[in-house]
């Protein structure tokens, strides 16, 4: 490895100031509050500075795993289901582009084709649609390789289509096992 990185203050100020905002919007869609999500991001840049050899100069991505790690953990404690919101309204309208009440009916469909989704599958579709991660920084966060994550993100994206079409997809059978003339 090459010579180690000077972490001192004024890099632990550019990471927040660069970052905390974007930390904080991390937790607000995966919890009921404000407060909470403040508390959140502030634990993550406690473990930023502790750990701050290890944080990667594009750190974003470490942060946002830190905070999964984190919110597990609370979780966990708790033993609980977590009080996750998948995606707020607001997000849902503005990546959108749209308004009024073709947006409503379409935060409506998508949150509750989300809710229908394993947690593993909304926190891929989060990072890459939400927390604009590219597939190679969400398995960072996920803690896997980039092909495992790329393959997650397929199949949740299949199983969001799925859900938003309210029909459950067709098993889809090899031709030569086909038994009607519809089926091939």
């Amino acid at each position: 490895m090459g010579p180690p990185r000077n972490r001192d203050e004024g890099w632990f100020t550019s990471l927040y100031v660069a970052e905390y905002a974007n930390v904080v919007r991390y937790g607000l869609r995966r919890l009921a509050d404000a407060d909470a999500s403040a508390e959140l991001a502030q634990e993550v840049f406690v473990v930023a500075w502790r750990r701050r050899q290890e944080v990667p100069d594009r750190g974003l991505p470490w942060l946002y795993g830190v905070a999964r790690r984190l919110l597990a953990n609370h979780w966990r404690s708790r033993r609980g289901a977590p009080d996750v919101l998948p995606i707020t309204g607001a997000d849902l309208a503005g990546a959108a582009g749209s308004s009024g009440a073709d947006a409503t009916v379409g935060v409506a469909d998508v949150l509750a084709a989300l809710t229908g989704l394993s947690e593993l599958d909304q926190e891929i579709l989060r990072l890459v649609g939400w927390e604009e991660l590219t597939v190679s920084e969400a398995a960072q966060v996920l803690g896997c390789t980039r092909a495992t994550a790329a393959v997650r993100l397929h199949r949740a994206r299949r199983r969001l289509a799925e859900a938003m079409s309210d029909r459950p997809a067709q098993p889809r059978r090899h031709p030569a096992l086909a038994t009607t003339r519809e089926e091939l």
